[in-house]
C-alpha cells in the first residue's frame, strides 16, 4: 500500500508546484489581473488538497477492511480447525478403544455434540451476517417464549464452558416473558451476547444474566467480571469485524461478527442496546425491548 500513496502525492506535490509556478508567471506578465488569479489558483489548490484527503481517508478505510477481511477468515479457520480437531479426537478414541464403558462414550458424545453446536452458531453467524449484509434477510416476525430461549442457551453455554462444574452463569429468568420478533435471529442475539460475556471472563468467573419484564417493556442484560470495554472503543464494538483491542495483544477467540448481528437484529426490532461498565470490573450489556 505504500507504493501508491508515494506516487499518488508525488502526483499531487507536482501538481501544485506546477499552478503555483504557472500562477507566479502570470502575475508577472499579468500584474493588473493578481486578484483573479491569485482567487483562481487558491480555488484550484483547495480542490486538490481536499481531493487529496478524501482519497487518503478512502484508501486507509480500504486497508483497514482489507486487515480485518485478513483477521476474520485466520479466526474463522481456527474456530473451525479447533472443534473438528476435537471431534475426530473423541471419535478416533471411541473407535480404537474398545474398553470404554457406556457411561465414557456417553461422554465423549455429548462433548463431540457441544462442539457440533459451537460449529452451528459460528456458520449460523456468518450466513445470518451475509444476509443481513445483502439486504436479502426479511426477519420473520412471530410471537414466542423468550424465557425458554434465553434459558436453553444458559444451560448449554454453561454445560459447554465450565469444565470444573461451577456455577458460571448465575441466571434470573422470568417465567413466560412473550415477544413478538424473529425467533432465530433473537436466538443468535442471546446466544452472542452471553457467549461473549463468557468468552472474555476468567475461567469459570460468574456471569449474569437477567430477563425481565417492566412497564411494559422486556429487558434482557448481561453483566461479566471480565476485562472490560474502554470508552473510545464502546462505540465501534458493533462494528462489523471490530474486535476489542488489538491483533497483537488480543488472545480470546472469534470473527468480530458477533455484536455486529446483535446491533442489526435489534435495530430491526426497534430495539435498544446499552454498554456499560460493571464494578469493580467487567461489561454490562443491557438490550430493552419497547
Amino acid at each position: 500500500m505504500k507504493r501508491p500513496f508515494v506516487i499518488f502525492y508525488a502526483v499531487i506535490i507536482y501538481a501544485i508546484a506546477e499552478l503555483l509556478w504557472w500562477g507566479y508567471m502570470l502575475v508577472t506578465l499579468q500584474p493588473a489581473r493578481t486578484g483573479m488569479i491569485l482567487g483562481e489558483g487558491l480555488m484550484f489548490i483547495s480542490v486538490i488538497l481536499i481531493g487529496a484527503y478524501q482519497f487518503h481517508r478512502a484508501i486507509n478505510k480500504e486497508r483497514k477492511l482489507h486487515d480485518q477481511k485478513k483477521n476474520f477468515l485466520l479466526s474463522v479457520t481456527h474456530e473451525l480447525k479447533s472443534p473438528l480437531a476435537s471431534i475426530k479426537l473423541y471419535l478416533e478414541t471411541i473407535q480404537k478403544r474398545r474398553s470404554l464403558s457406556q457411561e465414557q462414550i456417553g461422554d465423549f458424545i455429548g462433548k463431540c455434540l457441544l462442539d457440533v453446536d459451537r460449529l452451528n452458531d459460528m456458520v449460523e453467524n456468518m450466513l445470518l451476517a451475509s444476509k443481513i449484509e445483502n439486504h436479502s434477510y426479511n426477519f420473520p416476525k412471530q410471537e414466542f417464549n423468550l424465557s425458554v430461549v434465553v434459558d436453553s442457551i444458559v444451560n448449554r453455554l454453561q454445560i459447554n464452558k465450565c469444565d470444573q462444574q461451577q456455577q458460571l452463569i448465575n441466571a434470573e429468568i422470568e417465567p413466560q416473558v412473550q415477544i413478538t420478533g424473529d425467533k432465530f435471529a433473537l436466538t443468535s442475539v442471546i446466544t452472542n451476547l452471553v457467549e461473549n460475556a463468557v468468552k472474555y471472563s476468567k475461567p469459570c468467573e460468574t456471569v449474569e444474566v437477567k430477563l425481565y419484564s417492566k412497564n411494559n417493556k422486556v429487558c434482557f442484560q448481561v453483566a461479566d467480571h471480565g476485562i472490560g470495554i474502554a470508552d473510545e472503543e464502546k462505540n465501534r464494538i458493533f462494528e462489523k469485524f471490530y474486535r476489542v483491542g488489538s491483533e497483537d495483544t488480543r488472545n480470546t477467540k472469534g470473527t468480530g461478527l458477533g455484536l455486529y448481528i446483535v446491533k442489526q437484529v435489534l435495530d430491526k426490532h426497534r430495539a435498544s442496546i446499552q454498554v456499560k461498565d460493571n464494578e469493580p470490573a467487567g461489561s454490562v450489556f443491557e438490550v430493552v425491548f419497547s
